[in-house]
């Protein structure tokens, strides 16, 4: 991850839990499950800090209601592609310089919490 540069704000969304279409098995495809996802979003902060006002700063609300939509209205064969698909929508605000996307796949192993993917990209 990036170092938080003077005039950069970090926004994280922690542990947002949806349930979607995930995965290849039978079972798989015909049930919904529940997935975590975690969003860490850079973007240049200093106009919303010195003027206070919502017009300069970056929306993490309309962000992250994007992200629910697209979740759990589709289907995905893959945690990579879910991951993708997520940080593409991050990615698609021309503010954010940064984002890494981490989706939990819940007891995906036997033994195991959860089996993660994350994903970055910047500009």
């Amino acid at each position: 991850m990036p170092r938080l540069e003077p005039g950069m704000a970090r926004i994280r969304v922690k542990d947002l839990r949806l349930r979607t279409f995930i995965g290849i098995k039978e079972e798989e495809i015909l049930n919904k499950q529940d997935v975590l996802i975690n969003l860490t979003i850079l973007y240049p902060a200093a106009e919303a800090v010195q003027g206070n006002d919502i017009d300069h700063a970056l929306n993490y609300r309309t962000i992250t209601k994007a992200v629910i939509r697209h979740v759990e209205e589709n289907r995905f064969a893959l945690l990579e592609r879910l991951t993708q698909e997520i940080l593409d929508l991050v990615m698609a605000s021309p503010a954010v310089r940064y984002a890494e996307v981490e989706v939990d796949k819940l007891h995906a192993l036997r033994f195991a919490e959860s089996v993660s993917i994350t994903l970055a990209g910047h500009r």
